[in-house]
């Protein structure tokens, strides 16, 4: 079983440090319309399904240390990543999820290929009304063979529970919403970990959005990072196609990865 969770006072201090920087990108930010926006905060209606397959390739020539300032690593990083993530609305507030991935790498130490982690988990809305919702979520992980943190060597870690809070705002100006996902990770193998998950977005034409998004956490070890991710969306009917650029602006214990990111989305 995952260990019980730490106070999380200095995480969450750790994590405001870290997307300091970053939040006037976060202010900023703009998103996939609503037809798209199933895959967070917002439930899935029931007897629908959405699949995502993302492709991304990321590399690293220097890292941050421990004390956050930026340094070259040994040897280049190379992490290629195919993941997989479904949803289905067993009712219009119940939302089932699963996800996966299969990773491809090498670092100064290791070349590594194989499955990352497993997670099945379960999203309930709690609240909503034409604006505004609340949901939580609550999943299993069972650890893979290939990088289950990104601080951490291939393999290690067992498995975790992810603890979630998501909170959305939709606005009538050009299909625009906000969104934040607050997250606890219990983890067996690795540290527990805290995260900061910012969204927010518009469309810009009929069929076309842009996204970003701010990924911050801080593990109980003191790993740290930052990461903003923004892309372009085209969709169409039942179908989306989305590529765009990660890319890691702060942290403690991690590369600085950086590189281009390819998802295809669909509903059933």
């Amino acid at each position: 079983m995952a260990r019980r969770p730490a106070p999380v006072g200095p995480a969450l201090t750790g994590i405001r440090r870290l997307i300091r920087g970053v939040s006037g990108a976060a202010a900023a930010l703009a998103a996939l319309a609503s037809q798209v926006a199933h895959a967070g905060a917002w439930p899935t209606s029931k007897g629908e399904t959405q699949v995502i397959l993302k492709f991304e390739t990321m590399r690293a020539e220097d890292g941050f240390d421990l004390s956050g300032v930026r340094a070259p690593l040994p040897a280049e990083q190379v992490d290629q990543v195919l993941g997989l993530f479904m949803e289905y609305g067993l009712t219009d507030r119940i939302t089932l999820q699963a996800k996966s991935d299969w990773q491809d790498g090498k670092d100064a130490f290791v070349d590594y290929q194989g499955r990352g982690p497993v997670e099945l988990g379960v999203r309930v809305n709690v609240w909503r009304d034409d604006w505004t919702v609340l949901s939580i979520y609550a999943g299993y992980a069972w650890g893979g063979d290939a990088r289950n943190a990104v601080y951490a060597p291939p393999g290690a870690g067992d498995s975790d529970w992810d603890l979630r809070v998501m909170g959305g705002r939709s606005f009538a100006w050009r299909g625009a919403f906000v969104e934040v996902q607050a997250a606890r990770r219990l983890r067996e193998g690795l540290p527990d970990e805290t995260r900061l998950d910012l969204t927010a977005g518009a469309e810009l034409a009929p069929g076309w959005s842009v996204l970003n998004q701010v990924f911050a956490g801080r593990s109980e070890e003191g790993a740290e990072w930052a990461n903003l991710e923004t892309s372009v969306v085209r969709a169409s009917g039942a179908w989306s196609l989305q590529a765009g650029w990660r890319q890691t602006v702060a942290g403690r214990n991690v590369p600085e990865s950086r590189g281009p990111m390819l998802a295809v989305w669909r509903r059933f």
